[in-house]
């Protein structure tokens, strides 16, 4: 999978998603002065979402476009999206930043109206939010575009994630990565379920990755150690601005340290490999070997007193240690000589060689 100037793969670095969302609070300049912070923390893409509140619902007031149990309790589905929207005519003018900073941007769109205004504007890829996993005939759109397609799963259960897969596959589309993610906002840590992300990528041969509402870097960090390859976050310039998703987005410092600390989890897990650094070469001076560890006279028996497994480790390999007690002395040797099989008589060393 390539986004961008991006190569996605098993061995490629973590892609780090900015997401905007509703994070401008109905701002352009507030929006490109956070394309600008993001860039600055680390991130590898800047995020948008495509949609009017018309594109997405309509303006009900039926219980059903009521929002309960989330932290917009009591909203009118409409109205929080009137307020959340990224306008469409500021797009190409985003679009245009990122690139000069040297992001990719690229956007979730809801409907074929904002494919095809995606579409127009040559999105590197495409990412499916998680309330439309289900929405086939939307999949199906954006995967006959032939771009990268990242969905998210957080309201998906196996049948739905299977059915989305098929919807991209049946279009040609097999570049398609799935996120793990908890649709909650903020996300409880315990229900994050991280292990998802190795499974995803194991289970239906896709690139995985988390798009994250947890609180903190941990979730990001554990995404990195289970595989995931990209990671998701929403980022705002100062949760005081207020919006929609401020309470659990990372400002710019948060976001910095997640980055930092997610590029630390990929060095430091490495690679299958039981060869040793020069560092841990140069360790082995400080590990145990046999020396001589008291005065020893010609014919003498070496016993635990006069031959010990000790620092450091330019005498024998302690391996031979059982075998070499009882063994007598065929020359005087002195305390903190490296022990040797040539220490005793070629007769009761030879079955040893």
């Amino acid at each position: 999978m390539r986004i961008g100037t991006f190569q996605l793969d098993k061995n490629s670095k973590v892609f780090i998603i900015a997401e905007l969302s509703a994070n401008h609070n109905g701002s352009i300049e507030v929006a490109l002065e956070t394309i600008k912070a993001a860039k600055r923390a680390g991130a590898d893409c800047i995020k948008l979402q495509t949609y009017t509140a018309d594109t997405i619902t309509i303006d009900s007031n039926k219980d059903d476009f009521l929002i309960k149990g989330t932290i917009w309790d009591g909203k009118n589905l409409h109205k929080l999206y009137q307020e959340a929207y990224t306008p469409w005519e500021w797009h190409e003018t985003l679009f245009k930043a990122a690139e000069a900073e040297g992001l990719v941007c690229f956007s979730s769109p809801f409907d074929p109206t904002s494919v095809a205004l995606l579409e127009r504007l040559n999105t590197p890829a495409y990412k499916i939010a998680s309330f439309e996993i289900t929405d086939i005939p939307l999949i199906e759109l954006v995967a006959s575009k032939g771009k990268p397609i990242i969905i998210s799963t957080g309201i998906a259960e196996e049948a739905d994630i299977e059915l989305a897969l098929d919807a991209c596959r049946r279009m040609g589309n097999n570049d398609i990565a799935l996120l793990k993610c908890t649709s909650s906002y903020p996300a409880p840590i315990e229900e994050a379920n991280l292990i998802m992300i190795k499974d995803f990528a194991e289970r239906y041969g896709v690139i995985s990755g988390l798009s994250d509402h947890t609180m903190g870097s941990t979730a990001a960090i554990v995404a990195t150690c289970f595989g995931g390859k990209i990671i998701e976050k929403h980022f705002i310039l100062d949760r005081s601005i207020g919006g929609p998703d401020a309470s659990f987005s990372m400002n710019e410092a948060e976001f910095t340290a997640m980055v930092k600390a997610v590029r630390e989890a990929e060095s430091a897990m490495g690679v299958v490999d039981y060869s040793l650094t020069d560092k841990q070469i140069k360790g082995k001076d400080f590990c145990r070997s046999l020396y001589v560890t008291e005065d020893v006279k010609t014919g003498e028996v070496f016993t635990p007193q006069n031959v010990r497994s000790i620092r450091p480790g330019f005498g024998l390999h302690p391996k031979y240690y059982n075998e070499i007690l009882g063994k007598t002395a065929n020359r005087d040797l002195e305390k903190g000589e490296r022990f040797s099989l040539d220490f005793f008589y070629r007769n009761q060393c030879d079955k040893m060689q």
